[in-house]
């Protein structure tokens, strides 16, 4: 299986790290490796300061798919989550700032957090679905799928361009804003809708 995550797909997110809006979706890979073990915590990297967190509303693909038609791409999957796209910011500042790859910034062992699978059946709609994360009991993100550049059905067509969707790879599909540092001892609450996906503990 393979993790393909979305960079940019939230106006707010862009803003809040200076980047520019892109002309199409920005995709990078996870390997199987950036799993976090399920019920386990979130163990800070010796090679980071600053480890930052993004929580994204996640889909389970369960077809096997290659130049898929946004008019079929629902099709293609039949469970959502939330996760967390683990960053280390300023490994990817720097990378960035070399014009470098930065995959070590972002799928590094344990950077992908997985949370609990719900039928998007459940959803009214999962293209306008509230998620939100708390941090120590307080609210730091909020949004809305709505508020997504490109949807979910638009993101498993492009994304199928380049690589074949096979049955359990994932898809992130972007961050809003509010992303953060992650410290010791935090703890960690993500839902989607009104169904609790994911907790974790920092250490």
């Amino acid at each position: 299986m393979k993790i393909i995550c979305v960079g940019r797909n939230y106006n707010d997110h862009i803003k809040e790290l200076k980047n520019q809006k892109p002309q199409s979706p920005v995709l990078f890979i996870k390997p199987d490796t950036s799993l976090c073990q399920p019920n386990l915590p979130f163990y800070i990297p010796n090679f980071t300061n600053d480890v930052q967190y993004e929580a994204e509303v996640i889909i389970l693909i369960n077809r096997i798919g290659k130049h898929i038609q946004t008019k079929f791409a629902h099709k293609y999957y039949d469970k959502v989550s939330l996760g967390i796209d683990f960053t280390a910011r300023d490994l990817q500042n720097e990378l960035k700032s070399k014009g470098l790859p930065w995959e070590k910034s972002k799928s590094f062992d344990g950077s992908a957090l997985i949370g609990k699978w719900y039928s998007k059946e459940i959803f009214l709609d999962i293209n306008n679905t509230p998620f939100k994360l708390l941090k120590n009991n307080r609210l730091v993100q909020k949004s809305n799928t709505s508020s997504m550049i490109w949807s979910v059905d638009e993101l498993i067509s492009y994304a199928s361009k380049f690589f074949t969707l096979k049955i359990g790879d994932i898809i992130f599909t972007g961050t809003p804003s509010g992303v953060g540092t992650l410290k010791k001892e935090d703890d960690f609450q993500g839902f989607i809708g009104e169904k609790i996906a994911l907790t974790f503990k920092v250490k």
